[in-house]
């Protein structure tokens, strides 16, 4: 890792010189965005966080059912796709306990939480289009964002005033259209967002569907305080075609899982996931004095989830309710800055949960009843400095709560409850201006992840009291660099040990369970590389920009023993040691615009005991863009080509999978083209 380092601050200085004449332009680098973090806004290049931040040309690089292109050329965030709909976000490597979601990761939608009170995240009830926006913090933040330890984020979604329609479609019967009306109307900031979209997809029982509203409005009803509301519906359905063994794939990749002798195949059962979700909440922003602030929201979720599967037929019915909130004191002296925060974020669920017999799709006879209910929260104290706008300081101490009760139903009366360990979570990070383009930062803080309901009770139908949190210390220290108006340079190494590490493990129906599996020593090198767009003088090249980014990983199991055998010292399961990423944007005479984005995955091992690894992959996508416009709206037209090598490779494998089924086949090369008014 030190050469690799080594070699991208030489290249960065090599290329400073050649760079520092362009001439400033309107388009920013990333160092020159501000982050959110919580409404503590702060230029990048002075936080004292490991942040990523994908805009909107990341986001342009999607397909038009998921985020997965913006977030994977994002070092230290990872973003797979077993089938469409069927999503795993991960950050530094936190996938490890997902079978699929999200898990160890907490989302806000805008300031709302999207995570659920055990932790669970519904990522895929979203519709890409939506999101102008992500913020991924990477590793324990603890203090505001609470006990997780993979990392957090932030999504926001339109912030300007904008009529648009969109419709694409592609291979595989892919459609989908959006509606989007955001403005203003008197005191009133408001957005109207709808989308639907349909596809049969690449593989047998892949097809999906989804429908999406979403509403927000901002009401400004005096000069000190404003009310926020917010609705989100989503209607989700999507099949499961399930994991491949590799000769499966090999010989047809296109194939649902086979039935066997003792178990039917995925189209036999009509596997997949009808997932209805209804989100509200409401805000209140109050400013009492110059100095002092008040924040507060409430929010309340219902989820009428069901999942045919091979072996059983779940249906899920959860309540949530949540809140956080927060006082806020800000004063200045001379030249010094400070911010004092306390708050509050908690809340609590019931999750009704009935396993029956699936016969062909439909519920059969009665397997297992429970009812479980989780209440988690957590109170914080968080100072921030900014000294002489050179020294910046952030530190925050956290308490955090976590309690399960659960009530078996059928086949047997049983109720029992588990209150975890409270947990004290501190963190501290410091940056240093050395040049008013050079902050180096350290970090250090400490991580906590409770299971969700999904672990402590997951499809294998047993309630798991013995699982424990996982938790852990990190350290870490980076550099950010601008040179000039040109080029951005940003590296961080990093130091994760995590104790009782949650893996996932397969029954021999494939349903999935949790164990703790002793501790992980995770070490990484994460770096960035950006370019301003190079104004190019020809009558049909205009500029070219060009961005670069890596994660390079050293991370493996520590003292993880498993009855006879002992995988300590094994590289960590589900997670790449190296992807690098690039994404080359170039314009054209006329506005004409293509990007050409790569991603390489290296080989990433299948199972704790590291006998089968997948094979490295290089993707890449292409993206025409070309504006057009008359005196009634302006559209934007786009023709993209993903997979443009025709890779055979999976986009997501099935971890510790029973019975060699890892493998998901990803779609070969295949075309989209959308067309989008604004008026």
């Amino acid at each position: 890792m030190n050469k690799i380092f080594t070699s991208t601050v030489a290249l960065c200085t090599a290329f400073s010189s050649a760079l520092g004449a362009q001439s400033r332009d309107s388009a920013q680098l990333i160092s020159e965005v501000s982050i959110e973090a919580y409404r503590k806004p702060v230029a990048l290049l002075a936080s004292t966080k490991s942040v990523s931040v994908a805009g909107q040309n990341f986001l342009n690089q999607n397909a038009p059912d998921r985020l997965m292109e913006a977030v994977n050329l994002l070092p230290g965030a990872r973003m797979e796709e077993r089938s469409p709909g069927s999503y795993r976000l991960s950050v530094r490597g936190s996938s490890l306990r997902s079978p699929f979601g999200v898990r160890n990761v907490k989302v806000y939608l805008e300031e709302f939480l999207l995570t659920d009170v055990s932790g669970n995240t519904y990522l895929n009830v979203l519709d890409p289009e939506m999101i102008s926006r992500i913020e991924v913090y990477k590793g324990p933040e603890g203090g505001e964002f609470g006990s997780v330890t993979g990392g957090t984020v932030q999504l926001n979604t339109q912030g300007k005033s904008d009529k648009s329609a969109r419709i694409s479609g592609g291979e595989f019967n892919n459609f989908k259209g959006t509606l989007r009306f955001a403005g203003e109307f008197g005191k009133h900031t408001y957005q109207l967002f709808s989308a639907y979209q349909t596809t049969q997809s690449y593989r047998e029982q892949s097809a999906l569907e989804r429908k999406v509203i979403y509403l927000t409005d901002r009401f400004s009803y005096s000069g000190k305080g404003s009310i926020g509301l917010m609705l989100l519906s989503s209607n989700l359905h999507y099949e499961t075609p399930g994991g491949l063994t590799l000769e499966q794939m090999t010989t047809d990749s296109r194939q649902a899982r086979p039935g066997t002798a003792t178990l039917p195949g995925a189209v036999d059962q009509m596997a997949g996931i009808y997932n209805n979700m209804v989100l509200t909440g409401i805000s209140h922003r109050y400013r009492i004095t110059p100095k002092i602030s008040h924040f507060m929201a409430v929010q309340g979720s219902y989820n009428d989830f069901k999942n045919p599967f091979i072996t059983n037929h779940e249906q899920r019915y959860e309540r949530n309710l949540a809140f956080r909130t927060y006082l806020n004191f800000e004063t200045s002296a001379g030249a010094n800055f400070f911010q004092t925060r306390l708050g509050a974020e908690g809340g609590g669920s019931k999750s009704v949960i009935r396993n029956f017999d699936n016969e062909a799709g439909v519920p059969g006879a009665a397997q297992n009843f429970d009812d479980i209910f989780a209440r988690s929260g957590f109170i914080y104290l968080s100072q921030k400095a900014e000294l002489s706008d050179r020294f910046f300081i952030d530190a925050s101490l956290s308490f955090n709560m976590t309690q399960y009760r659960w009530q078996g139903i059928l086949p047997e009366t049983v109720s029992a409850s588990r209150q975890l360990k409270n947990e004290f979570l501190p963190s501290l990070g410091i940056a240093y201006l050395i040049m008013p383009d050079w902050t180096v930062r350290a970090k250090v803080s400490k991580g906590n992840s409770a299971p969700t309901i999904e672990e402590l009770r997951s499809s294998a139908q047993q309630y798991n009291s013995d699982l424990a949190a996982e938790y852990g210390w990190n350290v870490e220290v980076g550099m950010r660099k601008q040179f000039g108006n040109s080029l951005y340079l940003e590296a961080g190494i990093f130091d994760f040990r995590l104790k009782d590490a949650i893996v996932r493990r397969q029954t021999g129906g494939g349903q999935e369970y949790f164990i703790n599996a002793g501790s992980t020593s995770q070490k990484g090198l994460e770096a960035v590389l950006e370019t301003k767009p190079f104004q190019m003088n020809t009558p049909f090249l205009k500029s070219v920009k060009f961005w670069l980014a890596g994660s390079f990983y050293d991370f493996r199991f520590i003292d993880y023993k498993q009855n006879e055998n002992d995988y300590s010292g094994n590289k960590l399961t589900g997670v790449p040691m190296e992807t690098l990423q690039s994404l080359l944007t170039l314009k054209f005479a006329r506005n004409l615009g293509i990007d050409l984005a790569h991603f390489y995955t290296s080989e990433i091992a299948l199972n704790d005991s590291n006998t089968v690894f997948s094979e490295p992959s290089l993707i890449s996508n292409i993206t025409v863009s070309y504006p057009w416009s008359n005196t009634v709206f302006k559209a934007e037209l786009s023709l993209s080509v993903m997979n443009l090598y025709n890779k055979s490779y999976s986009l997501g494998h099935d971890i510790n999978a029973f019975g060699n089924r890892f493998y998901n086949p990803a779609a070969k090369r295949n075309v989209l083209a959308g067309i989008r008014f604004r008026f």
